[in-house]
C-alpha cells in the first residue's frame, strides 16, 4: 500500500487544487488555502534563514491565529522539527524545554523575552528565482516534525517527537474515518500545542477541509461557542466534556446544533449528565468516544449506538487499524481474555519515546506481545468486557490506599458527577498519617444550595466502599479551574489545599 503524503506535501495539494476554498477562519477572518499556503511559504523563508541547520528543531511560542497555523506549516514545508509546548509554562521550564529538545532558535510571532527570532507570516519573501512556490522540503517517514508535550502532571513536561510518517499515517486514518474533506468545517477547540489538533487542524488541512479555530481566551463562554457552530454550520466537533456541557447550556436558549454530523469524545470521561443532555443538542449526529494520549495518538474508537440506552462510562470501544494492545494484570502477564488491568498500547502513530526522559518501562517490548512491537504503557487501568470492548476504569497514578483500601479517585469523581445536583466535582487524595490518605471532593452545585454535604456523603455511601466516601466536601460556587486544554486542573486544587 502507498504511503501517505507528508502532511506539509498533502496541504500544498490541497492548496493548488482549491486555492480559493477556505482553509480557516478566525473571528470574522476567513483564509482561503490559497492565502493560508502564501504566508506558510513567507514563513517557511524566514524559518530556513533564521535556522539553517536541517538536523535541529527550532522551538515555538505561540498563540492561537491564523498566522500561527501557517508558522507551523512552514516549518513542515522547510522540513524542521519543532517544539510546539503551552503558551501558558512560565519562562523558566519553557526555556529547559528548549534546551532538553536541543532547539537552534526560538520563533515567535511577536515581541516576547523567550522568542530570539520574530516571523511575519506576511511579509514578502524572495522565490527561487523561478516566480513560482517551491515544493516542501523531501523528508524521510523517520524525520522528526512536531514534538509536542505531556501535561507536565508531574513535574516539569515530557517532550513526546512525532515522526512525519506517524503524523501522515494519522492524518490519512482520520479522513479515512471522519469526513475532512471540501464541505466539511470542523471546530478546533483545543489550543494548538495539544494533540488533539492532530485532527480538527492538521487532518483538516491536509484534506481539504475548514477548520473554525476558537479564540482560548473566550473558550468558557457558551453563547460564543454556540456561534461559532451556529454561524459557520459547523459538521465535526471535536473536544473534552467542558466543551459539549457549554454548547448544551447554551443551546437550551439559542436552539440547538443541527448542523452537526460528529461528535468526537476526547481528553476525560463524559460524565451521565453531560450525556444525558445531549441528544435535543445534536440531533443529526453521529456519536463517538475517542481514546488516545500524546504518546500514541488515538488508539480506540467507540461509535456510540443512539437508538439505545446511553450509559457512563462509555466504553472507549475497539482497537483502530494497525493497533496491538495487551491488559497485564498484577503479575505483569497479559491476560486471555475478559478481566481487569493496565492497558498496554502500540500504534502506526505513536511516538518512539521521550525526548528528555528515559522511557524506561513505559516504552518496551512485552513478552506476551508481538515480538519486536514496542508496547506503551499507558497507566489506564481497564476492563475488558466479554464482548471484547474496553471500558477505562481510573489511572494507576490515581490509585490510592485508603484505610488498606484500594480507591481510584477518578472513580469517585464519577459517582459525584452522576448526581443530578452537581456540575463539577474534583477529588484529591492527600497524605494522612493514620489512614494512608484521606480524600477531599471538592464540589461545585448546579446551583446555590441545591445540594449538602451529607446528601453526597450518603450518595457516595450508597454507591462505593466506605473508603471511597470523601473524608470532606467542599462546596463551592465559581467553577473548578481548568487546564489550557479544558481538564480540571487537580494539580492547583491540591496545591491551593496543602497551602491553605
Amino acid at each position: 500500500m502507498t504511503a501517505p503524503a507528508p502532511l506539509a506535501a498533502a496541504f500544498t495539494a490541497r492548496a493548488a487544487e482549491r486555492p480559493s476554498a477556505p482553509a480557516l477562519v478566525w473571528e470574522d477572518r476567513t483564509t482561503t488555502y490559497g492565502e493560508l499556503h502564501a504566508m506558510a511559504c513567507r514563513a517557511r523563508a524566514q524559518v530556513e534563514a533564521a535556522a539553517p541547520q536541517t538536523g535541529r528543531p527550532v522551538g515555538l511560542r505561540l498563540r492561537k491565529s491564523p498566522e500561527a497555523v501557517a508558522l507551523v506549516l512552514g516549518c513542515l514545508m522547510a522540513g524542521r522539527g519543532f517544539l510546539l509546548p503551552s503558551h501558558e509554562l512560565p519562562d523558566l521550564p519553557l526555556k529547559e524545554l528548549y534546551g532538553q529538545a536541543g532547539c537552534a532558535v526560538v520563533l515567535g510571532l511577536a515581541g516576547d523575552p523567550l522568542v530570539d527570532v520574530v516571523v511575519d507570516p506576511s511579509a514578502a519573501a524572495p522565490g527561487d528565482g523561478t516566480g513560482e512556490p517551491r515544493p516542501p522540503a523531501e523528508v524521510a517517514d523517520g524525520d522528526t516534525g512536531f514534538l509536542l508535550t505531556t501535561s507536565g502532571s508531574t513535574g516539569l513536561p515530557k517532550i513526546v517527537p512525532l515522526s512525519q510518517g506517524a503524523v501522515a499515517r494519522f492524518t490519512a486514518w482520520a479522513a479515512d474515518t471522519f469526513p475532512l474533506g471540501p464541505g466539511a468545517t470542523v471546530l478546533n477547540y483545543a489550543p494548538l500545542n495539544f494533540d488533539l489538533c492532530l485532527l480538527d487542524v492538521w487532518s483538516t488541512l491536509a484534506h481539504g477541509g475548514t477548520v473554525v479555530l476558537a479564540d482560548p481566551e473566550r473558550g468558557t463562554s457558551a453563547r460564543y461557542l454556540h456561534g461559532l457552530v451556529t454561524g459557520h454550520r459547523v459538521t465535526l466537533i471535536q473536544g473534552v466534556p467542558l466543551l459539549f456541557e457549554l454548547l448544551s447550556r447554551a443551546a437550551a436558549e439559542a436552539g440547538p446544533l443541527t448542523t452537526a454530523r460528529h461528535l468526537v469524545f476526547a481528553g476525560e470521561a463524559m460524565p451521565a449528565r453531560v450525556l444525558a443532555g445531549l441528544p435535543p443538542v445534536f440531533p443529526s449526529a453521529r456519536w463517538f468516544n475517542n481514546y488516545g494520549c500524546t504518546e500514541t495518538n488515538n488508539s480506540f474508537l467507540h461509535e456510540v449506538d443512539r437508538g439505545g440506552p446511553v450509559t457512563a462510562p462509555l466504553p472507549i470501544g475497539r482497537p483502530l487499524p494497525g493497533v496491538r494492545w495487551l491488559v497485564t494484570g498484577d503479575d505483569g502477564r497479559a491476560l486471555a481474555g475478559p478481566g481487569q488491568g493496565e492497558l498496554l498500547v502500540s500504534t502506526p502513530f505513536q511516538t518512539t519515546g521521550y525526548v528528555n526522559v528515559p522511557g524506561g518501562p513505559k516504552f518496551a517490548p512485552h513478552r506476551d506481545g508481538v515480538p519486536g512491537v514496542v508496547y506503551y504503557r499507558s497507566g489506564d487501568i481497564v476492563r475488558w468486557h466479554e464482548d471484547g470492548s474496553l471500558s477505562v476504569l481510573g489511572r494507576t497514578d490515581h490509585m490510592v490506599k485508603v484505610r488498606g483500601t484500594q480507591v481510584s479517585t477518578q472513580h469517585v469523581e464519577s459517582v459525584l458527577l452522576e448526581h443530578p445536583a452537581v456540575a463539577e466535582a474534583a477529588v484529591v487524595a492527600l497524605p494522612d498519617p493514620v489512614a494512608g490518605h484521606r480524600l477531599h471532593a471538592t464540589v461545585r452545585p448546579v446551583a446555590p444550595g441545591s445540594v449538602g454535604v451529607l446528601a453526597l456523603r450518603q450518595y457516595c455511601a450508597e454507591r462505593s466502599v466506605r473508603a471511597a466516601v470523601p473524608s470532606v466536601f467542599e462546596m463551592v460556587s465559581e467553577p473548578l479551574p481548568r487546564t489550557s486544554t479544558g481538564k480540571v486542573d487537580r494539580n492547583r486544587i491540591r496545591a491551593g489545599l496543602s497551602t491553605a
